[in-house]
């Protein structure tokens, strides 16, 4: 059965959302003078982290509204839950603008689609929102590429579900043995996946991580991954092209 498409995720995968998420934290801190109150920007930047990742759990368990999770991310992390609504959002957005002044994609991004582009069709599964991350696809000159746009937000699931990724197939019109995935996730985008039956590719751009599930391709740049879907590999145990 040939890969007719591929499935990207966007944060960490096409767009280097940890360096953006980094820095515009940083510029916050110094508009907002709280670099002090962490200690370090390293500290400040690992709180953020992992407070963001805990509300985001949230979010995909589906107990808070996805401006729910970044209210509440904004509380935590001033230490101030009596902020309101408005306090939170406004802090919020004057984070955005920081972050978003740091977009950037990364260097093999446009090389492999505009490699892919004459053979797959390409769309994009997010657990995001489609109001975040179609936004944010169109600032990076990436919208026009992708003719399916899934998120968690609207969807009412988020990977690894296995519904999220089916949902993502059935905007193809495709089976999901005709998608590949690509993500930079081992577990909630190369496990959730192939257990949903598509194609996984896991993108280890450290190439330091282990070798991840069973099943899944792992490859360490964007570059190894027309040689992979079109190679005869795809349906091993796993490979790994490094």
């Amino acid at each position: 059965m040939p890969i007719r498409a591929v499935l990207w995720d966007i944060d960490d995968t096409l767009f280097d959302y940890t360096g953006a998420d980094a820095s515009g934290l940083a510029r916050q801190l110094d508009a907002e003078h709280l670099r002090e109150r962490y200690g370090t920007p390293e500290r400040a930047l690992a709180v953020w982290r992992e407070i963001t990742d805990r509300h985001w759990e949230r979010f995909a368990a589906g107990e808070v509204t996805f401006q729910g999770q970044r209210r509440d991310r904004v509380r935590d992390f001033l230490e101030a839950p009596g902020m309101t609504d408005a306090e939170t959002d406004l802090w919020f957005g004057r984070y955005v603008e920081h972050y978003q002044a740091a977009w950037a994609l990364f260097p093999d991004v446009v090389p492999v689609l505009d490699a892919l582009a004459a053979t797959y069709r390409h769309g994009v599964l997010s657990n995001s929102s489609v109001a975040n991350q179609d936004p944010k696809l169109r600032h990076l000159g990436l919208r026009e590429r992708f003719e399916v746009l899934v998120c968690a937000a609207e969807l009412g699931v988020s990977k690894p579900d296995a519904a999220a990724f089916l949902a993502a197939c059935e905007a193809f019109g495709l089976p999901p043995g005709e998608v590949a995935y690509v993500g930079d996730q081992p577990e909630i985008d190369a496990r959730g996946a192939r257990d949903a039956g598509l194609v996984a590719v896991w993108l280890d751009r450290d190439g330091g991580r282990g070798p991840g599930p069973d099943g899944v391709h792992r490859i360490t740049g964007l570059e190894h991954l027309p040689q992979l879907l079109a190679g005869d590999t795809r349906f091993g145990a796993r490979s790994a092209i490094r």
